[in-house]
């Protein structure tokens, strides 16, 4: 236990996670869609593309239970990664 009363899980490296869990795969109901500022209507990947990688906008779009975490990714992981 630290000073301040909190705690630190460190995993090793053969323990970071392979993949992202995506809730809305599990959740009792649909989340609605997010509305452009501008228009008013649901934000369609079009919308994003300036903002975010195509692969990005595929994952906040997604239905799948589980997305793979993109290699690049894992590897940043290794070095740090944020803790709850």
């Amino acid at each position: 236990m630290s000073l301040n009363g909190n705690y630190r899980i460190v995993l090793s490296e053969d323990r970071i996670p392979k993949a992202w869990y995506n809730i809305a795969a599990d959740a009792p109901v649909t989340f609605p869609p997010v509305l452009h500022p501008g228009t008013g209507k649901p934000i369609g990947p079009d919308d994003l593309a300036p903002l975010f990688p195509m692969a990005l906008i595929g994952q906040e779009v997604s239905a799948e239970r589980f997305i793979e975490i993109p290699e690049p990714v894992r590897e940043v992981y290794r070095l740090w990664r944020p803790t709850p």
